[in-house]
């Protein structure tokens, strides 16, 4: 059925979206999905941008002023593109020399590069987190959580079959809940829990963030529930969203800020008051965007080495993070 009162000038008509029981109430779906879907299909142009082709000589000349040796051949922003290029359709080097030959026949502003300049760019890439704090609120609201991710499925029948543990490689993420984006990233391996990762998140979140768009509130699951993080959160100004456990001591144990959350939660009435008036029920926006990222990207990485592994994930962030700018 078609709605009419979806009907505008110049838009066509969109079916009707009925409305979805959630948590046992009624969820009205507010998203223009016009709008949506417009945002989806510019994805697919960001894959193949080459607006870099018009600054490539500019570009070189800038990049060549007063570098001693051998100049570069090849401006920074085409090889950003090859990395995405690299994650986005799952290339090995090789291919991709064969893939930027033909695009030479088409593009004839662009230069064919071989392999192995492609690999050695894309390793010196600079990889920090790359944030478009223009789409962010006046007040931020963050939350953080962890999720693992495949090694190489090279041997994976060998493994089960001789039980050889081949680990996996965590991703720390705080985000922005209103918009999704990340703003603070850290790569470890299995050992490392999530708690000893906030603090860094949390650096990197406000450095990203900036003084025009201070961090408001962390959410944050029970496995952040630890005397210094909430310390730090007291410290820094910012209110905590982090759940403590059922059974949290009322008194201060070694943060009077901690304990007095729990004080809060209780005289609430328990979690779920707690939870509607913190707003905890966003922190399943940081498991969207891990489901968003893996969907995207897959849920492994092909690079065997560790330092490839980290370096492809934080490619596959800084695209994530411009693909989110792109729908904002």
């Amino acid at each position: 059925s078609i709605d009419p009162n979806l009907k505008e000038v110049g838009r066509p008509l969109r079916p009707f979206m009925p409305k979805k029981e959630r948590w046992g109430r009624p969820y009205p779906d507010r998203r223009d999905w016009y709008i949506y879907n417009e945002c989806l299909v510019k994805r697919g142009e960001f894959y193949l941008s080459f607006d870099f082709v018009d600054q490539w000589d500019d570009e070189l000349a800038q990049m060549n002023a007063g570098k001693p040796g051998r100049p570069f051949q090849y401006p920074e922003s085409f090889i950003e593109c090859m990395a995405r290029i690299y994650v986005f359709f799952q290339l090995p080097y090789r291919q991709m020399e064969g893939f930027v030959r033909k695009l030479t026949t088409f593009i004839p502003g662009i230069k064919a590069a071989d392999y192995t300049t492609l690999f050695r760019r894309i390793k010196n890439l600079d990889l920090s987190l790359k944030v478009t704090p223009a789409i962010l609120a006046e007040d931020v609201i963050v939350a953080a959580d962890s999720t693992g991710i495949k090694v190489t499925n090279r041997g994976e029948w060998m493994r089960e079959k001789w039980r050889v543990h081949r680990g996996w490689i965590k991703v720390h993420l705080m985000i922005d809940v209103e918009t999704n984006q990340i703003l603070g990233l850290e790569i470890t391996d299995e050992s490392v829990q999530d708690d000893q990762m906030f603090i860094p998140l949390l650096d990197q979140t406000q450095q990203n963030c900036g003084e025009e768009h201070p961090v408001y509130r962390a959410l944050a699951d029970g496995a952040y529930d630890r005397n210094e993080l909430f310390n730090t959160l007291e410290h820094r100004g910012i209110a905590s969203g982090i759940k403590t456990r059922v059974d949290a001591a009322t008194h201060s144990t070694g943060s009077p800020y901690r304990a007095e959350c729990v004080r809060d939660r209780n005289r609430m009435g328990g979690y779920p008051m707690w939870a509607r008036v913190v707003t905890y029920g966003m922190r399943w926006k940081v498991e969207g965007a891990f489901s968003t990222f893996k969907r995207i990207f897959g849920e492994g990485v092909r690079a065997t080495s560790r330092e490839g592994m980290f370096r492809e994930l934080r490619i596959k962030a800084n695209c994530y993070n411009m693909l989110i700018a792109l729908a904002a």
